[in-house]
């Protein structure tokens, strides 16, 4: 019988177990890693987790392994081809935000040298510590969520609001969101 105590949402559906022990909050440094969970986290905005999660292995497959590259390259044959894929969200406006957020990466790609080196810079190379003791007091925006979100608004990113920066934020291990009492807090600190 598994006794860790980890952060209460992840412990509402079995798959989040490996995904909360093994990668959320981790630091991400890999620019495939960083956009395909930035693909994630937006397109779940409205829906939940557990449904993005779930159909994880459909996105890698369906956009490439994040090949942002050949994805900046989709045309609209492509895009019907994946209004037709059952195994993601099929909503046109987030598989086109896809595809554009793909050529906004590649220009801070070419402007940074990496979006890492863009995406870090906003804290100086090291995560935040989003020290809380209970989930509910875990903020769904930050000042820094607002900063990051205008920039990424401003350089033609689109669904990249601060709820779903915050998140992804928590997610590539920008700040360290892990609530007080997850034994995965002392392996980030």
């Amino acid at each position: 019988m598994d006794e860790k105590t980890r952060c209460e949402w992840a412990t509402e559906y079995q798959e989040y177990i490996p995904y909360h022990d093994g990668e959320w909050g981790q630091p991400v440094h890999d620019d495939r890693k960083l956009f395909e969970m930035l693909t994630m986290s937006c397109t779940q905005a409205g829906l939940s987790w557990i449904t993005i999660l779930r159909k994880r292995e459909n996105y890698r497959q369906a956009f490439e392994q994040f090949d942002v590259g050949r994805i900046a390259a989709y045309d609209d044959t492509k895009i019907e081809e994946l209004m037709q894929n059952e195994g993601i969200i099929r909503n046109r406006r987030k598989i086109n935000a896809v595809i554009t957020n793909a050529k906004a990466f590649r220009q801070i790609q070419d402007e940074f040298g990496s979006f890492d080196t863009y995406l870090w810079g906003f804290v100086d190379g090291r995560p935040i510590d989003d020290l809380h003791g209970r989930q509910e007091d875990v903020p769904a925006r930050t000042e820094l969520s607002d900063r990051i979100s205008a920039d990424l608004k401003r350089r033609g990113f689109k669904f990249v609001g601060t709820t779903v920066i915050c998140a992804f934020m928590h997610t590539v291990g920008l700040m360290n969101g892990h609530t007080r009492h997850c034994f995965c807090r002392a392996k980030m600190e």
